[in-house]
Parts: C-alpha cells; sequence; structure tokens
C-alpha cells in the first residue's frame, strides 16, 4: 500500500489549497482560486495609490515562498501562481497584471525559463490591448550553466528575490515605469548565483524523485527545479559547508568581479535545508567573500527560493550601490519578507 508522505490533502488539489491556506491566515491579500493570483488587498491595508506602477512576478508553483509570498507592502503587488514547476498560462498573467494596474503601468519580472518567457510575453500583449503598459524585467543571473533544455541563456534563480525588493520599494518611493524597468536590468546585472543539490525532490502525486542523486553525491551547480548543473561529485566526508561554500563563491568571482565590491548577500536554502545548516554555510561564505576582497553590506538566510523539499543551498550576491542598499532597508512587510514597516 502506497504511504503518503506529504502533508497534502489531494496531491491534484496541492496548489489550490496552498493558496487558500495563504488566503486564510493573510487577510491583507486577495486570493483568486479561479486563475491562481496573489495581489495585495487594498481595502485591508488602506494602502492604495493611483498612478504607482505595478509589479508583477510568478512562475510554477513549488519555489514558496517565491513568488506569492513576496506580495505586499514594499515588494510585489501580484504573483500568478502556476502548477508545480509550470509556468503559469497567459491568461493568469493577465488576471495578476490587471489585479495590479493603478494606471501607472505594470513591470513583470521574470525569471529565464522557456515557458515563462513566452507565456509573460503573451500577456504583455494582452494588457497593452487593455491600454496597460508593461515593461518586462528578465533575470538570468545563474552562473553554473547557459543553454540548457530549459532555457536559452542563463536560468533565473535567487537573484529574483533582489529585484523583487529593490523595485517594490522603489515602486513605493514613485519611481516611473521606464526607469523603473531600467533599474531592475541593472540590478540583474549585478546579481549572480550557483546553487548545489545534495537530494533530490518529488513533486506531489509523484513516487519517484524529479532526479536520481546517490547517498554520498552531490550536483553542483543545479537550477531551482533540479536541472542538472555543472558536475556530479561525492559529498566529502568532513567539511561540507567549507566546500559548497567555496565552490560557489569561486564560481560566482570567475563570473563577475568581487574584489572591493559591498554586496547584497542571500545564503538560500532549496526547501529541505534546517536553517542551523544555512547559517553554517553563511558563515563560509562570508569567509569566501571577504578572503576575495568583498565586503558583505546586507545579508539574508533562509529557505527564500526553494525546490519543495530539495536540500541544498543556492548562493546569489549583488554588487550593490547607495541606492540599491537605501531600497533594500526600506519598509517591506509580505507574509515571507518583514522589516521597517
Amino acid at each position: 500500500m502506497h504511504v503518503p508522505t506529504k502533508l497534502l490533502d489531494d496531491p491534484a488539489d496541492a496548489v489550490t489549497d496552498a493558496l487558500r491556506g495563504l488566503a486564510a491566515v493573510h487577510p491583507e491579500l486577495t486570493v483568486d482560486l479561479e486563475h491562481h493570483v496573489v495581489s495585495r488587498n487594498h481595502d485591508h491595508s488602506g494602502d492604495h495609490r493611483p498612478g504607482k506602477v505595478g509589479l508583477v512576478s510568478g512562475g510554477g508553483s513549488g519555489h514558496e515562498p517565491l513568488h506569492a509570498g513576496f506580495v505586499g507592502l514594499g515588494m510585489l503587488d501580484a504573483a500568478a501562481c502556476g502548477a508545480v514547476f509550470t509556468s503559469p498560462v497567459p491568461d493568469q498573467v493577465l488576471a495578476a497584471t490587471t489585479a495590479a494596474s493603478s494606471g501607472g503601468g505594470v513591470v513583470h519580472v521574470v525569471k529565464n525559463y522557456t515557458g515563462d518567457v513566452l507565456n509573460f510575453q503573451m500577456a504583455a500583449e494582452l494588457a497593452d490591448d487593455e491600454d496597460i503598459a508593461v515593461e518586462t524585467v528578465l533575470v538570468d543571473d545563474d552562473v553554473a550553466v547557459t543553454d540548457s533544455l530549459y532555457t536559452a541563456g542563463r536560468r533565473g534563480t535567487g537573484g529574483t528575490l533582489f529585484v523583487e525588493k529593490v523595485l517594490g520599494a522603489a515602486a513605493e518611493e514613485g519611481m516611473a515605469l521606464a526607469e523603473l524597468a531600467a533599474l531592475g536590468r541593472d540590478v540583474v546585472s549585478r546579481s549572480r548565483s550557483f546553487g548545489v543539490a545534495l537530494s533530490p525532490c518529488t513533486t506531489p502525486g509523484s513516487d519517484r524523485p524529479g532526479f536520481d542523486l546517490e547517498p554520498g553525491e552531490m550536483e553542483l551547480g543545479i537550477g531551482i527545479h533540479g536541472e542538472p548543473g555543472r558536475r556530479r561529485v561525492p559529498v566529502p566526508a568532513t567539511g561540507v559547508a567549507r566546500e559548497v561554500a567555496r565552490t560557489s563563491v569561486a564560481a560566482i568571482a570567475d563570473d563577475m568581479p568581487l574584489d572591493g565590491e559591498e554586496l547584497l548577500l542571500l545564503v538560500n536554502g532549496m526547501g529541505g535545508t534546517p536553517l542551523l545548516e544555512l547559517q553554517v554555510l553563511a558563515g563560509d561564505v562570508v569567509t569566501e567573500l571577504t578572503a576575495r576582497g568583498a565586503r558583505i553590506g546586507r545579508a539574508l538566510v533562509g529557505n527564500h527560493v526553494t525546490s519543495l523539499e530539495m536540500a541544498g543551498s543556492m548562493v546569489s550576491v549583488c554588487r550593490a550601490t547607495p541606492q540599491l542598499l537605501q531600497l533594500w532597508d526600506a519598509p517591506v512587510r509580505t507574509p515571507a519578507l518583514r522589516w521597517g514597516a
């Protein structure tokens, strides 16, 4: 007899049930269960501002709290939630765009996966038919691989959080549509990420993991769905966190100079790694970055851009400027990220 190992009622309804739960405990959000769209509930918060540029993102579910967990003051105005590891369809993205529109246009923050890119592009064209101006910021921060089965160019991964936080703050300050999109592209150009998997994940309804990884092995350079990385290596007998930190920082530094730079740092868990282990890794990452002449301006540690219960990590950095640090420090009030508000 098959024994369920996931805390679900019905695997087929996992995304709908999760959104229903989000709505039950966050009255400051509006959850459209038909389109699987989460948006800010301005009637509850009283913070509706006509003319503000809306900020929309989305993608396949299974990466929580990305993106629905980042809807709220200082970040996203709406998120379109696809099925697990599946891009939202254009109608879903259009519904999110419409919900986020306050007359100043809308910025789409899109991770560079082929399905996401195509569906957000189609949604932007549909929005134009409804006189909603849309600018797109494409996030392609992953240094591990280029031109995989899933993307043309680099994948969009942990750097998405930097873009959503910085643009969310700038939008709250009243930045105009074109300027906001230009800022987002600049944040992308300054951001790099590298991920490592220690175990695979299993999607709801499946009885097999998404990929095979033998005990004692780790995959270097994975994407957020467990896509293959650069190579598979044995897990060292000791110093696993130090080895992951060394490998991740080296991959990033080989792609983007870090010496003398002040950084935003994200030490991200993939969903199945305890905070204790992420904190160990964070210490080792800071040691590696400091040895390369970088300074840590701000740091965030935790499970923010995940792959269900996959064990592993992703290290993301963004070369900061005084403006980016000010926008990073600006108030944010969402289910998953909250400070200063």
